[in-house]
């Protein structure tokens, strides 16, 4: 499975993006996905996810209200929308794909929010 994200960039606060990330490959072996962040200094952290077959999701206290992940299956493509952006929020975004053997990873796209 290949992750490729997209959709970083520079925004002020309180603004908006939307990232993706573009799964190929063995994507039917995929159970669940979801959206990481890195901060400089800081560990990884789970941001949101979402199970492929029901859809239920999940997020990080942090995000909740603020943050929406989904799923275009037909696309093999994943969201998270991302509002009312905080500087707080800055970090690496990581796609995650779980396996049924391992964890696929993407390499990440930076998101700044400027205060």
């Amino acid at each position: 499975v290949q992750l490729v994200e997209s959709g970083g960039g520079l925004v002020q606060a309180g603004g908006s993006l939307r990232l993706s990330c573009a799964a190929s490959g063995s994507t039917f072996s995929i159970n669940a996905m979801g959206w990481y962040r890195q901060a400089p200094g800081k560990q990884r952290e789970l941001v949101a996810a979402i199970i492929t077959g029901g859809g239920s999701t999940n997020y990080a206290d942090s995000v909740k209200g603020r943050f929406t992940i989904s799923r275009d299956n037909t696309k093999n493509t994943m969201y998270l929308q991302m509002n009312s952006l905080k500087p707080e929020d800055t970090a690496v975004y990581y796609c995650n794909a779980k396996g049924l053997k391992e964890d696929y990873w993407g390499k990440g796209t930076l998101v700044i929010v400027s205060s």
